[in-house]
């Protein structure tokens, strides 16, 4: 009994002088104007570390806190990628289908593209946010409905012949929003909400709205030669079925803990969203590894955030971290925090 409780006293002591590293690297970060956000730790079902760093308003003075709600950027497509899986499983598609099935009025040069290739971005289709109306004040400020946004690039040539090669694309998960709302009948926002995130008790997740009133959402902001700014407008009809999410850190780790169940897809589903097709990337999941440890996650960027989750699925553990200040900086930190918590 004696040694048992040695062990727990070990153990215990262990977790606390990780998380302490772990504070004092985002501590310093903080300090530098690198990052404000949020993190959480876990590993084998145990919080190491949850906190807020820096502030979720500066002209108001709110601090970050665990609770504060972050735009997602592109880890939402792990979620559109899951929508696709549930649709399959309950034989509304198959990732097999051609894409065009589900989309009126596609160009013939998409006629061939499969679902698949779109989960996996190869498809070949043109990245609408790579055009260079993309950023003009004129385009990011309206609102467009999901299919007006996927035909901003029907007249674009495709980068290379669907399956042949592989381009990191928004359109192709644009795309397959569109394909949910068609089969489901549904909104985007709507069946997520239904299918996703009220069965895992994701409470403060969900489709971000710039107009809508969001408790404890956090500002966007982005650095500069002359300190912070305000990040420009986006509206957020664009990124839809890309990169459209909200959530906290304490949220996405209920998804981290529903994915070792069958909770929200089968495991043949997640075994298929985590299988590598092309460049290390599967279904909304990139795959890779951190000190000999399997790695699964995902980044995102979107105006005035940055965003990573890895999990470690062999090892029961995952790293989120969540920041309202645009950079490269958060992929540094998650990695930095993943290396401290296999040391």
């Amino acid at each position: 009994m004696r040694l048992i409780l040695v062990v727990l006293f070990s153990l215990t002591l262990f977790g606390q002088e990780m998380a302490s590293k772990m504070d004092g690297v985002l501590s310093a970060a903080t300090g530098q104007q690198k990052f404000m956000g949020t993190v959480l730790v876990a590993k084998g079902g145990k919080i190491l570390l949850e906190k807020g760093y820096g502030m979720a308003d500066l002209e108001l003075g709110v601090a970050n806190t665990p609770d504060k709600k972050f735009r997602l950027g592109s880890i939402t497509k792990q979620f559109t990628a899951a929508s696709i899986m549930q649709l399959q499983e309950r034989g509304k598609l198959s990732v097999t289908d051609l894409a065009c099935k589900f989309v009126d009025d596609c160009p013939e040069a998409w006629k061939t593209i499969t679902v698949q290739q779109l989960l996996t971005h190869t498809s070949g289709i043109h990245s609408y946010t790579s055009t260079p109306d993309f950023a003009k004040p004129r385009l990011i400020r309206i609102p467009l409905k999901p299919s007006e946004v996927l035909m901003l690039t029907r007249n674009t040539p495709l980068d290379f012949k669907p399956g042949e090669g592989f381009t990191y694309n928004n359109s192709g998960y644009l795309f397959l929003g569109c394909i949910i709302e068609k089969v489901t009948g549904d909104t985007y926002a709507h069946y997520l909400e239904k299918n996703i995130f009220g069965p895992l008790g994701m409470k403060d997740s969900g489709y971000d709205d710039t107009r809508a009133i969001l408790k404890n959402r956090a500002k966007g902001y982005e650095g500069g030669p002359n300190g912070m700014k305000n990040a420009d407008y986006i509206d957020m009809s664009l990124p839809h079925a890309a990169g459209s999410l909200y959530s906290t850190v304490h949220d996405l780790y209920l998804w981290d803990r529903a994915l070792y169940t069958e909770k929200v897809i089968s495991k043949k589903s997640y075994e298929a969203m985590t299988t590598v097709v092309k460049q290390n990337y599967g279904y909304g999941l990139a795959m890779g590894a951190t000190k000999g440890h399997k790695m699964v996650g995902h980044g995102g960027g979107i105006n005035g955030f940055s965003t990573m989750i890895s999990r470690f699925p062999d090892d029961d553990a995952v790293v989120i971290v969540l920041s309202n200040l645009a950079g490269p900086a958060t992929n540094g930190l998650a990695k930095q925090l993943s290396e401290l918590l296999f040391e």
